[in-house]
């Protein structure tokens, strides 16, 4: 019969014939043949399927003998046996190569006919052994792939107990080294499903023998971490990483990061070939993977590594976003790496230039995927322009390639980027570790103490938290500069852009620090803050006039030490510098106008003048239990100091009219440095107008006037009743009584004060600190005082005004006003004015914490404000000045406060306010702020920053939507960036090496460390357990300010 059917498969009859016949063939295996018979066909259709000329020869011999094998299965159990097996596995057959796939194939058929023979447990044995041998030899795809169908039907033929772990091993190293020879589709598809067939085999295995888990991923990671540069392992490997259970993430990342044998090349490329797994198309979960490696290397802090793989790696990352198969991966790890790379902006600018392309592209194809992803890329691509604005010439285009799309909030890309960022990372991947050293959750930047420099970093914070001055500071081009401005840039620059969980403001305090302040030592805040804000107007204009001098020069920058501004004169009359309309940018964030009108009661003649102002102080209403016993100690005032101080308390020139202090009714107003720090020009003397009537109704106003209870009593005072007392009108009597020019003797009268020009930031400095006569003693007033979230100004605008303030910005120097100018306002009739309320928003709050004015700690509490302006619109002309809300021209009959701080209160959320503890910086609400004295008795606020709301202030010729000042903040000169680049650079080497050496303590250090919340138990203020003034008790010894 095998004669016959060898016969016919080589005829050249019509194939038709030649299929009868072969049935027949096939319809005869039922009858007996011997076993030479038997094993003659065995050989024949062996032959067929091996060495078949063409696949009809190929099908006759798989028919036959499956037929023959059927119907006689010992004889070809007899003849499929080990020796036969094994030598087609070692020899191959004939001219038949023994790694040719039909070898695998025919053994595979064979197994089939004889699964119920006892001898298949013997070739199950050899089977065992061969497979290992063969996949030790390194099989190609397609030869692997045809192993790995007959293990996978045959499960017993895999390798068992230590064979097993080192044929999973030595299968990992095979697929490492797949390659695929061709570029079309079709050949790709066929290595894809070959490719996917081994690592199914391998997910089996696991599944059934679990110890071989572990050591498989470790002959994965021993691949790609190889840093052979002949060897290349194969993407091939990522179809590994679908079937690696994601709950050993944790476990294996650890393990990765951790261990000390791995050396930083090595990690280096295993991340890299893991990057580019995103490539391979059906690989699930490789983004995954890829995310918790970046996570878990932030984690221990080894930042040399991720730079370089970012860098290495974005583009290619980003190109991956063309194809859709394996787009939703690439996204999420462009993401990650871009929104974590947040201390230089070269990862997001090597991409920028493909933006467009994609962008116009997919917005082309109208597909609702392509909708949904170019969405995401948008969001992404907002975010990073957020962080690194100061690009427009790249950022334009892709502005204009994204405007259809939804822009997310700024709270949003805020939220967004400070949990992305590799100080971020969660360390439960090492939890041996310390906790890191980044930026705490609220993405705000710390300021270090440098000892006892608290009163600079809460002022600095309250500085760099009001919205509008910071972008005005930013925007300035001071390259070439060393002036004092040039250094807050500096320092503002660094708040906003580092990674620092603080930033030593080394510099900046060398540099601002007033002459008088003794290094080391508890200073004045307020003191401090108005030296500050002096030192920049007074550097201002001298760079004014010397570029007025050197015109053909351009502005220049200068840098005027301490003493030279302490110790400036106010500059003639003329400078050009100077000319009104040119304000410096103090004058036009702080500057603001007081009146001063005093009235003879005698011939009823006036005299006023107009002067500046950048803060006002206000006093707390005198009680017959305290004045008499608390008066101010001119001697320990900011304002008293030396000739070398630049807050001098004024002395009265001998053409004034002299103003005599009374202590009856100023127990708590501070000398005149404290009480008013002006801007202006040299003192304006009081002009006298006779024959001018003053209403005899002031006397009234004075008597009917409230004065709040203090905190003993049944009201607490609020900061309005404060602003109330400052400008009520104030009888000068007995040993106060003006010298009247008219009358030529002194008289009683009438002096009022009015606000006829307000800042776009009002700072208000609460006066806490007064001496006591009796016990020699300096002593804080301790009572609270309720912060509104709005404040309404009474502002008066005259006809008269508008040529004073000319006279005035004429010569912009800083100069006090007498400590009486403190007092009272009562308008004249005489005056064309236009009463108006405007409302003004709290901004920040600078906190003393202690018992006196020897000893205790300042902090801040700020939120930011925009300079948008407020939707709410005010009474234009208002039939009353609005110190109490009763007397407000509002529409509706509702005060403006009211209506404003309603709606903010609705829009408030727990995270809108800050609380800046020198490095600390927390999350806080404005409920806090409220209560923070009356929690803690000797915390109280004692600067007050508000931000004027209405219209804009115009101060911005950046229009954000032109893209140039993407995150409302104006973008950085190169020289900035630079510096920021560079240290966020050595602040990551730093943390790295830090880790290291922490690493090698881990085993005998215990890790322990303070959440970085806040714990409303403890005072904001404190610095140990006995809070902010020293000890845990009002008679406790006070410390000094840390």
């Amino acid at each position: 019969m095998d004669k016959i059917l060898e016969g016919l498969v080589s005829s050249s009859h019509p194939l038709p014939l030649k299929r009868m016949i072969v049935r027949k063939v096939v319809e005869s295996a039922e009858h007996w043949l011997d076993e030479a018979q038997c094993e003659a066909m065995f050989d024949l259709t062996t032959r067929l399927i091996l060495e078949g000329q063409d696949p009809f020869q190929r099908q006759v011999g798989h028919q036959v003998l499956e037929a023959y094998a059927r119907y006689h299965r010992p004889e070809f159990e007899s003849f499929f046996n080990k020796t036969f097996v094994l030598g087609l596995l070692q020899q191959g057959y004939h001219s038949l190569d023994r790694k040719d796939v039909a070898i695998l194939d025919y053994i595979h058929n064979g197994l089939k006919l004889i699964m119920s023979c006892p001898s298949v447990l013997d070739l199950f044995g050899l089977l065992q052994v061969e497979v290992l041998r063969m996949v030790c030899e390194r099989p190609e795809p397609h030869l692997c792939a045809r192993l790995s169908d007959l293990l996978t039907d045959f499960v017993q033929c895999v390798p068992k107990g230590k064979l097993s772990i080192t044929f999973c091993q030595q299968l990992v190293r095979t697929i490492g080294h797949f390659q695929c020879g061709s570029s079309q589709e079709k050949e790709l598809r066929e290595y894809v499903s070959q490719v996917t067939k081994v690592s199914n085999l391998l997910q089996n295995i696991w599944k059934a023998e679990p110890s071989t888990l572990l050591p498989s991923l470790q002959e994965v990671f021993a691949s790609i971490s190889s840093t052979d540069a002949s060897f290349e392992p194969s993407v091939a490997l990522a179809s590994l990483v679908q079937h690696i259970p994601l709950q050993m993430i944790t476990v294996l990342i650890r393990s990765l990061t951790t261990d000390p044998n791995v050396k930083d090349a090595s990690m280096t490329q295993a991340l890299c070939r893991m990057i580019d797994w995103l490539s391979w198309p059906l690989a699930q979960h490789v983004d995954t993977w890829v995310i918790a490696l970046l996570k878990g290397l932030a984690a221990v802090q080894k930042f040399t590594i991720l730079i370089d793989v970012t860098l290495l790696k974005i583009e290619l990352v980003f190109n991956r976003l063309w194809f859709p198969l394996v787009r939703p991966g690439a996204l999420a790890v462009l993401s990650h790496m871009l929104l974590s790379f947040q201390h230089s902006p070269e990862a997001f600018h090597l991409i920028v230039p493909h933006v467009v392309n994609l962008v116009h592209s997919f917005k082309s194809d109208g597909l609702p995927s392509s909708t949904a992803f170019l969405v995401q890329l948008t969001e992404l691509v907002h975010c990073m322009m957020y962080h690194y604005s100061g690009f427009p010439d790249l950022y334009e285009p892709v502005l204009e390639a994204v405007k259809d799309f939804p822009k997310p909030s700024e709270e949003k890309i805020k939220l967004i980027l400070n949990q992305s960022a590799w100080t971020s990372q969660s360390n439960a991947l090492a939890s041996c570790l310390s906790r890191l050293s980044g930026k705490s959750e609220t993405g705000k930047t710390g300021l270090i103490n440098l000892g006892n420099t608290c009163y600079m970093n809460s002022v600095l914070q309250a500085l760099f938290m009001a919205t509008d001055f910071r972008r005005q500071v930013l925007s300035l081009n001071l390259n070439g500069c060393n002036s004092l401005m040039k250094k807050l840039q500096h320092l503002f620059a660094f708040l906003a852009h580092t990674q620092r969980e603080a930033y030593a403001p080394r510099i900046f305090f060398e540099a601002s620090r007033p002459p008088w302040f003794t290094p080391r030592s508890q200073q004045d805040c307020s003191e401090y803050l108005r030296f500050l804000l002096d030192r920049l107007h007074e550097e201002e204009k001298i760079l004014r006039v010397e570029s007025s001098h050197k015109p053909s020069e351009g502005l220049g920058c200068v840098e005027t030490s301490s003493q030279e501004v302490a110790s400036n004169v106010a500059l003639p009359s003329e400078s050009p510098g100077t000319r009104a309309g040119e304000k410096t940018l103090i004058e036009k964030m702080f500057g603001g106008k007081l009146r001063t009108h005093i009235c003879c009661l005698n011939c009823r003649s006036t005299s006023q003048k107009v002067e500046a102002f950048t803060d006002l102080s206000l006093a707390f209403c005198p009680t017959p239990s305290v004045e008499d016993l608390s008066f101010q100690d001119p001697a320990s005032l900011p304002g008293a100091q030396d000739d070398d101080g630049l807050m001098q308390t004024s002395v009265a020139d001998p053409q004034e009219e002299p103003v005599v202090y009374n202590p009856a009714t100023a127990a708590f107003v501070c000398d005149s440095a404290v009480n008013q720090r002006l801007l202006g020009s040299p003192p304006v003397e009081f002009h006298c107008a006779e024959n001018t009537s003053v209403p005899s109704e002031s006397a009234k106003i004075l008597v009917s006037k409230d004065v709040p209870q203090n905190p003993g009593g049944e009201t607490t005072p609020s900061v309005t009743d404060l602003l109330n007392y400052f400008l009520a009108p104030e009888i000068l009597t007995g040993d106060n009584q003006y010298y009247c020019e008219n009358c030529a003797s002194l008289q009683n009268a009438e002096k009022t004060m009015q606000i006829t020009e307000e800042p776009e930031y009002l700072i208000l400095t609460l006066l806490r600190f007064s001496y006591d006569q009796k016990y020699h003693v300096r002593r804080k007033i301790l009572d609270n005082v309720s912060l509104p979230l709005v404040l309404e100004l009474p502002v008066k605008r005259t006809a008269s005004f508008s040529s004073l303030s000319e006279s005035w910005s004429v010569e912009a120097d800083f100069n006090d006003i007498n400590e009486n100018l403190a007092k009272k306002l009562k308008p004249g009739p005489e005056d064309a004015f236009c009463p108006k309320v405007v409302p003004y928003l709290l901004s920040s709050v600078v906190v003393h914490s202690g018992v006196s004015s020897e000893s205790g700690h300042y902090y801040s509490y700020a939120r930011n404000i925009t300079g948008s302006g407020s939707s709410h619109q005010m009474c234009p002309q208002s039939e009353s000045l609005a110190l109490t809300p009763s007397q407000s021209c509002l529409r509706g009959g509702e005060s403006p406060s009211t209506v404003i701080e309603q709606d903010l209160e609705n829009k408030e959320t727990s995270q809108e306010w800050f609380l800046f503890n020198d490095s600390r910086v927390t999350f806080t609400s404005f409920q806090s702020v409220q209560k923070i004295t009356s929690r803690f008795p000797k915390d109280t606020a004692y600067v007050l920053l508000y931000k004027k709301q209405g219209r804009a202030n115009g101060l911005r010729s950046d229009n954000p939507a032109s893209g140039v000042w993407v995150n409302g903040d104006p973008p950085l000169q190169k020289e900035l960036m630079d510096a920021i680049t560079k240290d966020n650079k050595l602040y990551l080497q730093e943390q790295e090496l830090n880790a290291r050496a922490r690493a090698l303590q881990a085993a005998s250090t215990s890790c322990s460390f303070r959440p970085n919340g806040f714990d409303d138990n403890d005072p904001p203020g404190s610095c140990g357990p006995t809070g902010g003034g020293g000890g845990g008790g009002f008679n406790a010894v006070g410390r000094l300010v840390f």
